[in-house]
């Protein structure tokens, strides 16, 4: 439900990569950029990257969302590479790369923008919770479109990467995200790069900071861009991690 006074953020851009390998996903991802239309006046970018156009996520989101197609044959999802490009077209001071399966109070989304203007390089709208909502709490979110359904029954829900979750949703001075080298394109498909990107971040010495309160994941079905990568490929990501734990 769009609410009467949005909030402005006309200096930042959020970021959404997507692909659909379920009905589940692509209704988060419809419900996600609806979150961020309701509750904001600002640059929502989202970008669909598969090997066929069917036009049935244009349709379904809100008008003054930039959509665009990229055709891509690979069955894995270079998401990394993406986001650089996506990070680059954009021309204001401060970006928000977002997941498309999570939400969080507007009010964090808020206070993590404020410390981006107060000068703050890198900010995670969350604290320590970052928190899979089940199928069950899922579909009660969404028929409600409330996100006080989801912090009533939080306790009932898992934490995904304890202790210190590093995933989901951060946001970004622009010209800091392009001075740490943006996103590791050694990382190909879905992995650890939350992880190696936080660790280079900290190495560089850039100021890092988190907003209390949770985000919550809309639980979805795991596919080939989403799932524990094939043991190969794992071990070429973990090699990269490593190499940004060890730098100093």
């Amino acid at each position: 439900m769009e609410i009467q006074h949005k909030i402005p953020l006309h200096d930042v851009a959020f970021l959404l990569i997507a692909r659909f390998d379920t009905i589940v996903r692509l209704e988060n991802t419809v419900h996600v950029a609806r979150y961020l239309n309701d509750n904001f006046e600002t640059n929502i970018h989202l970008w669909e990257c598969d090997s066929f156009y069917n036009g049935f996520l244009g349709k379904l989101l809100p008008s003054n969302v930039h959509y665009a197609f990229r055709e891509d044959h690979d069955p894995i999802l270079h998401r990394t590479r993406y986001i650089n490009q996506m990070v680059r077209s954009v021309e204001v001071p401060y970006v928000s790369v977002w997941d498309v399966d999570v939400v969080a109070q507007p009010s964090q989304i808020v206070k993590a923008v404020e410390l981006l203007r107060q000068g703050t390089d890198f900010v995670y709208p969350y604290e320590k919770y970052f928190l899979d909502t089940s199928a069950v709490l899922r579909r009660e979110y969404l028929k409600h479109g409330d996100l006080k359904v989801l912090q009533d029954y939080w306790r009932f829900m898992t934490e995904m990467y304890p202790p210190n979750p590093v995933g989901g949703a951060f946001l970004a001075n622009r010209e800091s995200y392009i001075r740490s080298g943006l996103e590791n394109e050694n990382f190909y498909g879905w992995g650890i790069e939350d992880g190696e990107r936080f660790a280079r971040w900290k190495n560089m010495g850039f100021t890092i900071e988190r907003i209390e309160g949770p985000i919550f994941h809309l639980s979805h079905p795991r596919g080939i861009n989403s799932a524990i990568p094939h043991p190969v490929f794992s071990v070429a990501k973990h090699r990269e991690y490593l190499k940004s734990i060890r730098k100093k």
